[in-house]
């Protein structure tokens, strides 16, 4: 990753600028922002703090401590002047939708999962109009897989490190460090953070994010925390996971041909498709991943499922993408059963190849994020004013959150972040995050707000105040978090 450029400090803040005149070179802070041994020790505590959710650990697994890694995030957020507005899971009816994921709903027949995965909401500032509000967005969730928190004193290591525990502290340390820098943050213009569940294991933020957004705890600029590299992501694709499955009958191995091998059949399916399916999506990847018929060696299995996931950066996008899948799925069985008919083994399979296999989708229509062009005044601020790098356009975005901001007018959304999901191990074992990255996270994010108090929208005037900033929400009182 490029270093950014070295850049003054922060001027006094300047008259209006007309358009047409050069903008000033992007302010920074002075010294450069750090993470104090404070923010360590947050950072260390969430990461010891087990949060993978029951989508991850499935049913047995370990209960997920969300309420626990929230009021410790609470905690150190009012120490800088953020209350909490909302510490809660949604109403049980935000799950009774078609496009929430089957897995989802599913898990949310046990009356104890919601319950055990809060979102939390903090505000500085009064309750302003949405153009006059910065939101970022970021999760405490994690994926499954949990070891030992670790600092050395320049790399972090724990499950949630970069993705995204690690972002949320540095989070809160540029907050910190713009409010020292520009005493209108937090009275003309304000800040929202949601610290999210429900961002990994499938979920899609269906439980987290969407409810959230849906009851306008929203800006006019809106930043999700996620590995980008420091890059800004305009883009957030949105997927699909469908399931092949197969539904004939078993055979005794010494007579295979007596019933359908759905092994075969399934795994013919799986490379066609593999191959056939994703030059025909144009702006996602395909993922043919989960197939499962049997454990045994000596039985022809008739029954089995194959699954694949499909990502997009539109509805039409997606909507393209469906009918691609439903087009190569009738051409990988009339070419198995073209292929298979003349093997003795397979023959009952080839015929009956079509009959015996559907396709079911277990999540489907959610929408997909593409801000370009959407608020130039916000570009140019990250760009110009904040000093940041834009995501190139030819390179693939990826799924999170942020699609739930897609319909969201009068509004600029972007995914922004430290570090890299491969390269800092997301999502696997040994995730980290250097020390160097989350410091630098924290300086852009008081660049952010700095410009933002100091630049905003084109017109003036007050935008119309966000209808739910200050919705009354059950027990809020007793979640509300003082300074230490």
């Amino acid at each position: 990753m490029a270093d950014v450029p070295s850049r003054p400090p922060f001027p006094a803040a300047p008259a209006a600028v007309p358009p047409s005149a050069a903008l000033p070179p992007p302010a920074a802070p002075s010294p450069p922002v750090r993470l104090t041994p404070a923010d360590h020790d947050l950072l260390l505590d969430l990461l010891a703090t087990p949060t993978a959710g029951p989508l991850e650990t499935g049913p047995d697994g370990p209960a997920a401590r969300l309420r626990e890694a929230g009021r410790a995030y609470a905690t150190a957020a009012a120490a800088i002047g953020l209350r909490v507005l909302r510490h809660a899971p949604p109403d049980p009816a935000a799950l009774r939708r078609d496009d929430v994921p089957l897995t989802v709903r599913e898990a949310a027949r046990d009356e104890t999962f919601l319950a055990r995965q809060p979102s939390l909401v903090l505000r500085l500032g009064p309750e302003l109009p949405r153009r006059d509000t910065v939101m970022f967005n970021v999760h405490l969730d994690t994926v499954a897989g949990w070891w030992p928190a670790r600092f050395d004193g320049r790399r972090f290591t724990g499950r949630g490190a970069v993705d995204a525990k690690g972002p949320a502290v540095a989070l809160l340390a540029g907050i910190r460090a713009a409010r020292a820098a520009e005493p209108a943050l937090g009275s003309r213009i304000g800040v929202l953070v949601q610290a999210v569940a429900g961002e990994e294991g499938g979920a899609m933020g269906t439980f987290g994010t969407r409810p959230l957004v849906e009851d306008g705890f929203t800006g006019g600029l809106n930043l999700f925390c996620e590995p980008t590299g420091h890059r800004f992501l305009p883009r957030s694709t949105a997927s699909m996971t469908a399931l092949v499955r197969v539904e004939g009958e078993d055979a005794v191995d010494d007579r295979p041909e007596a019933g359908h091998n759905a092994t075969v059949l399934l795994g013919h399916i799986g490379h066609y498709l593999a191959r056939a399916l994703p030059p025909r999506i144009g702006d996602g990847r395909v993922c043919v991943a989960g197939l499962h018929t049997g454990e045994r060696h000596n039985r022809v299995y008739g029954t089995g499922r194959l699954l694949l996931n499909i990502s997009y950066g539109s509805r039409p996008a997606g909507r393209a993408a469906e009918a691609a899948l439903e087009q190569a799925l009738r051409e990988a069985l009339a070419d198995f059963a073209s292929g298979a008919a003349g093997i003795p083994d397979l023959a009952r399979t080839a015929l009956d190849a079509a009959r015996i296999t559907s396709l079911h989708w277990h999540k489907r229509g959610l929408p997909a994020l593409d801000g370009r062009g959407r608020a130039p005044w916000a570009e140019e601020l990250l760009e110009q004013r904040a000093g940041l790098v834009r995501w190139p356009d030819e390179e693939p975005a990826f799924t999170c959150d942020a699609i739930w901001m897609a319909d969201v007018p009068d509004s600029y959304t972007a995914v922004f972040g430290p570090g890299d999901l491969d390269t800092n191990h997301a999502h696997a074992a040994g995730e980290y995050v250097d020390l160097d990255d989350l410091d630098r996270y924290a300086d852009e994010i008081a660049r952010i707000l700095v410009a933002r108090v100091r630049h905003g929208p084109p017109g003036g005037g007050a935008g119309d105040p966000s209808h739910a900033h200050s919705a009354a929400v059950p027990d809020a009182a007793a979640d509300r978090i003082s300074p230490r």
